[in-house]
């Protein structure tokens, strides 16, 4: 294989079935359409926590969020364990990092980059404090703004990633002049469609006069519920703000919109390799950090381990890939740590060799994953630990204390039907158990995310302090305050 220069694009919150190359219909994505036709589309992808930070601190490690410790959103990545940037900068690759990372802070060599551009980081280095209370969890209200303020417009999110396009696009033109004797790794973390949800004109109309499906399972009689959702939807009550019909169906026609902007600037960073020479020796990966929930179940956001959340596009592009190509074996964001490092042509390194990601270029070719996937959750709005591994077409869902959920994906792909309590499904659901427990200790971890929490708390002045404290909505772009709310 000839080591090549390797851009990853991350998105946030990108639902995978709001992509025209995974069969959406009404979506309109082309450029990463035209990757996927590049390259391979994996069907399969998993974040490794549906959230940002844990999920951002497991791609950069290659390690689940139980081994690496950064549980939520306010215990971020500080540089240790090392990453596959450090990995690479260590052996003379140049390595940038431009737009959204989501560690705790701006420092380049520390975060495994030679340098950071345009950096969001954790606000004012403490991040989401709300989501450690999980004793009690507190009623989240900034979420009620989710439906009154979707619609047509710019943010400054929108902004933000206009900026990220631009710079990287840049960078890209300055590495074309000054060509580097290794190969280097652009890593470029964009924001759309994360909410708000406010889409720039040109991409809100492509969708305001079209019928979008309507939320699975949306209507209040329709939910499934479980101790875990139940506490999720009164902590995380952003289905709650929408007053009527006309409300979800502008926030989705929002949504839709984000897509294909983000899509816009996937399109703008693809043409400038092309448009720059640097095809024929340049790899991308494009994937998302978690999915978004659309309003399926009640529910807005991340946080789940249902597809629309735990799900992830991933889609892998360049020579030694295979073209035009559909891959379904599992996979998650740890699989990226070895396929980055093969790809510019280094071996793994000595202390390297447990970590549970394989590398892409083996599975789109062909080779079976020597071991099963897992994704966790920790943070807000989660009353116990939750758990998400696939076994073949079975997918499990355990949380610790509470009744599991078990889906065959291949009879039923929408999740409709929870078959954990089936009799028929005892023997599947117990061999489902016995090898997430391979990957996890379910309650050991649970006990060791609470305990770290707790400690942050008390750091932090208390649980009362963090309370009147109040939290923020989401994480601004660099130089803008956090829209605050108690």
């Amino acid at each position: 294989m000839k080591p090549q220069n390797m851009i990853v694009i991350l998105s946030d919150e990108h639902n995978r079935k709001i992509t025209k190359c995974y069969g959406h219909d009404l979506i309109q994505t082309p450029n990463l359409d035209r990757l996927a036709k590049e390259g391979t589309l994996f069907t399969s992808a998993y974040t490794n926590c549906p959230i940002c930070v844990p999920a951002r601190a497991s791609l950069a490690t290659g390690r689940y969020v139980h081994d690496v410790q950064c549980w939520d959103n306010a215990i971020a990545y500080e540089g240790n364990p090392l990453s596959w940037g450090h990995r690479l900068m260590s052996t003379g690759h140049h390595v940038t990092s431009i737009g959204k990372l989501h560690y705790t802070k701006s420092n380049p060599k520390v975060n495994g980059f030679d340098e950071e551009i345009l950096p969001m980081h954790l606000v004012e280095g403490l991040g989401d404090l709300l989501g450690l209370i999980r004793d009690e969890l507190p009623r989240r209200a900034g979420a009620l703004n989710l439906g009154p303020e979707s619609g047509r417009g710019e943010s400054d999110y929108t902004r933000y990633d206009r900026d990220i396009t631009s710079a990287a696009c840049k960078w890209l033109s300055e590495k074309a002049a000054n060509k580097p004797e290794k190969p280097w790794v652009l890593y470029i973390g964009l924001v759309a469609p994360h909410f708000p949800l406010i889409a720039p004109a040109e991409f809100y109309d492509m969708y305001a006069n079209l019928d979008l499906p309507w939320p699975k399972l949306y209507g209040a009689n329709e939910r499934p519920h479980h101790p875990f959702l139940d506490a999720m939807r009164s902590c995380m009550v952003f289905d709650e703000g929408f007053t009527d019909d006309d409300m979800v169906r502008r926030a989705l026609t929002a949504y839709f919109g984000l897509v294909s902007f983000l899509d816009n600037n996937v399109g703008l960073i693809m043409n400038a390799v092309r448009d720059l020479g640097l095809s024929d020796d340049t790899r991308i990966i494009y994937s998302s950090d978690h999915g978004d929930n659309l309003g399926a179940r009640g529910f807005w956001g991340k946080s789940t381990m249902y597809e629309e959340s735990a799900g992830i596009p991933l889609i892998f592009a360049g020579s030694d890939v295979p073209k035009n190509a559909v891959c379904d074996t599992p996979v998650t964001l740890v699989d990226l740590f070895p396929t980055i490092l093969e790809g510019v042509g280094e071996l793994p390194h000595v202390d390297d060799q447990e970590l549970p990601g394989e590398s892409l270029f083996a599975i789109a070719n062909g080779s079976k994953r020597k071991a099963n996937i897992l994704s966790e959750y920790h943070a807000a709005g989660a009353a116990t630990g939750s758990y998400m591994t696939r076994v073949g077409q079975y997918k499990l869902m355990y949380y610790v204390g509470m009744e599991p959920m078990l889906f065959d994906l291949e009879l039923d792909p929408e999740e409709l039907v929870n078959i954990a309590t089936n009799p028929a499904y005892q023997d599947v659901l117990q061999q489902c158990e016995i090898e997430l427990r391979k990957l996890v200790d379910p309650e050991a971890a649970d006990h060791s995310a609470k305990d770290a929490q707790r400690k942050k708390i008390a750091e932090n002045g208390g649980k009362e302090a963090i309370l009147e404290r109040g939290g923020f909505r989401f994480s601004p772009p660099p130089g803008v305050k956090p829209a605050r709310y108690k």
